[in-house]
């Protein structure tokens, strides 16, 4: 086994047992891991960002191709920096406004496209399909995306919740009925968003549990074992000490 390899599964174990921590109460161990975490993800973003723009993106173009129509939005990007000084950082309006001009055109097109269009072309699919030798068919398969229930779903959810917010009508009668078909395809929709990301979170705890069961093993030294106790230890000494300026418990 690799020194580096041991090293490496020493240090995640560590790491890992420090944020676990976490769970009994917060504690140095957890702050430790937690600065440590947010250090490293900036500096490393720090050094990645110098690598791609200032080099590959800057320096590589203009200095060794001779792109220096380039030198544009270098000068752009530099009128950003004018914000640190006070008496020059109108000329960082500049900046800013061509920045959110050209996210907003490349932004918007997008949006309408995937979030409205879309919609729409989904919405108004045909609900009978045209099947060569078979002609038009109703197929009810929810496992396929193009079948003519899930169509039918499609057309009821949207109707449904577009009229939950529309709000010149009162919600009575029958169009109680469908504003709450409505709150009910939002509900489902909330939900599988919520459970999509409550699975994505296990899926990284499955990976850390799995990486401690795995560094049980005694060719890396029984990292787990070892942090485990030195851990457990670690907080019960910290938990036992008085706080500075606490009165000593009466007898």
């Amino acid at each position: 086994m690799p020194v580096e390899t041991i090293i490496g599964a020493w240090v995640a174990t560590g790491l890992t047992l420090f944020i676990f921590s976490f769970l009994y109460k917060d504690n140095p161990l957890f702050k430790l891991a937690e600065n440590l975490y947010v250090g490293v993800s900036v500096g490393y973003t720090i050094v990645k960002t110098y690598d791609t723009v200032i080099v590959h993106l800057i320096w590589k173009p203009i200095v060794e191709n001779g792109e220096w129509a380039l030198l544009i939005p270098v000068a752009i990007g530099t009128l950003m920096l004018t914000r640190y000084v006070p008496k020059a950082a109108w000329l960082s309006r500049y900046a800013f406004a061509f920045i959110v001009g050209v996210g907003s055109g490349l932004a918007i097109p997008r949006v309408i496209s995937s979030y409205i269009l879309k919609q729409i072309e989904d919405t108004v699919r045909p609900l009978m399909v045209m099947v060569p030798g078979e002609g038009l068919t109703f197929t009810m398969n929810l496992l396929n995306p193009a079948s003519s229930l899930n169509t039918i779903i499609i057309l009821i959810g949207v109707s449904s919740v577009l009229f939950y917010f529309f709000f010149s009508v009162e919600h009575t009668g029958p169009g109680k009925a469908v504003a709450r078909t409505g709150i009910l395809f939002l509900m489902i929709a909330f939900g599988a968003a919520f459970g999509y990301t409550v699975m994505a979170r296990m899926s990284l705890l499955i990976g850390r549990l799995t990486d401690l069961i795995e560094f049980t093993d005694p060719s890396y030294g029984r990292p787990s074992l070892w942090l485990l106790g030195l851990t457990i230890l670690t907080l019960v000494v910290m938990g036992r000490r008085r706080p500075q300026g606490e009165p000593p418990e009466p007898h």
